[in-house]
């Protein structure tokens, strides 16, 4: 069985077109984007800041046993639109991939699905590519397969 978050690469571009649908309500698929305990149940990661408004800051952090950081992200919130939108730099700290522009978009599908549509604009198709070579598809469909078993619970 295929992936059900689907990554489009077009040839030569410096992004990438995410989509996945989720037997969600929009209210709820939103939610787990913007609450930090939700967050942190389906990313496997500490919310360290999470200021959902315009010009609003996050902050990510991710330990192994023994408290050393093996992952680290940040960003700013440019677009703020409760159920429909958010618009955010991200940054993943002490890595050679620059900061990256995110557009995600959530749009209801019926009373009980929804969809995140996100666009990612790296700075060059060089580091596209190099996040494609990594097992992002993979890891990118595991997180939203617990979104959605975490978030489910909420219905």
């Amino acid at each position: 069985m295929g992936l059900k978050t689907k990554i489009n690469a077009d040839d030569n571009k410096q992004d990438l077109l995410i989509t996945r649908e989720f037997d969600l309500p929009l209210e709820l698929l939103f939610k787990a984007y913007v609450e930090p305990d939700l967050v942190e149940q389906w990313m496997g990661t500490k919310v360290l800041k999470l200021e959902n408004k315009k010009h609003g800051s996050w902050q990510f952090q991710t330990t192994d046993a023994q408290g050393n950081v093996v992952f680290q992200a940040n960003g700013v919130i440019h677009e703020f639109v409760p159920d429909q939108k958010i618009t955010r730099t991200f940054e993943m700290e002490n890595t050679p991939f620059p900061v990256q522009l995110e557009f995600l978009e959530f749009e209801k599908l019926t009373e009980d699905t929804s969809k995140l549509s996100m666009q990612i604009v790296y700075k060059s198709v060089a580091h596209r590519n190099q996040m494609l070579s990594l097992p992002f598809a993979q890891g990118l469909n595991m997180a939203h397969n617990r979104l959605q078993t975490v978030v489910s619970q909420l219905k």
